[in-house]
């Protein structure tokens, strides 16, 4: 389905057959404001493990990590060394130095990330939270905003079996929440692989959102159903309230 890029329109959306029990929610850049950290932390961690010897080289590699955007570290890094013990040098180097940036400048909620999932909890519906981060990160990220009592359930690649684009992350989301079925499931993410990952899972709904990475057509190629703006436009989507959070 196509929809403005900036905008809602309801009327391109049939919201009476979505029974929705579950959303799962990626974290940066769906949830989670980004402002280039995962970048910034990829560059201190090739410079940290020495993955490239010149500009070009850290450039296509830069290119890489924004083309794999939202799997797991790990699966990126073995695919940008030569060894499964560098790749894992390599993402506990990025892991520590996302956390040193997000000591340094903080991090911040998508606006009306928190008010969502509030409303969603308040409707019944459980809110799920993967990443392609390790759970050391996850953790910082989430206790840093304050949404541990938010939340029901929290899931990075280790705890699934693989990451993103394979299905395990959001199946594993529903079984760790007791949803009826995958129809009930709806999958939220800003990039390719996150709407990979809720094809895969035959997820009943797939939301791209504009916040992050991909762009829609991007969003829409990848298969999200319906692209928005941001998080704060789904409740309206789902038919929770006739108008989004401001």
């Amino acid at each position: 389905m196509s929809t403005a890029p900036l905008s809602l329109d309801l009327d391109d959306f049939d919201t009476e057959d979505v029974d929705v029990e579950l959303v799962v929610f990626d974290m940066a850049g769906t949830t989670v404001t980004d402002d280039g950290l995962v970048e910034r932390a990829f560059v201190l961690a090739a410079e940290r493990c020495e993955l490239a010897d010149t500009a070009d080289e850290v450039a296509e590699a830069i290119d890489f990590v924004r083309e794999t955007m939202g799997q797991s570290k790990l699966d990126v890094f073995r695919e940008l060394t030569d060894s499964e013990e560098a790749a894992v040098a390599a993402t506990a180097e990025f892991e520590a130095a996302y956390g040193e940036l997000v000591e340094q400048v903080g991090v911040t909620a998508i606006a009306g990330a928190a008010d969502l999932f509030q409303e969603l909890r308040d409707s019944g519906v459980k809110v799920a939270l993967v990443t392609g981060f390790s759970r050391a990160t996850q953790d910082t990220l989430i206790d840093s905003l304050g949404w541990n009592d938010l939340i029901d359930v929290s899931l990075c690649p280790a705890e699934a079996g693989r990451g993103r684009p394979y299905p395990d992350l959001p199946l594993t989301a529903l079984l760790r929440t007791g949803a009826s079925s995958v129809a009930a499931m709806v999958v939220v993410g800003d990039t390719a692989s996150d709407m990979r990952s809720g094809l895969n899972a035959g997820a009943g709904l797939i939301v791209g959102v504009l916040t992050g990475t991909h762009d829609s057509d991007t969003l829409e190629e990848a298969g999200a159903d319906v692209v928005i703006a941001s998080v704060a436009d789904l409740a309206e989507l789902l038919g929770l309230r006739e108008e989004t959070i401001e």
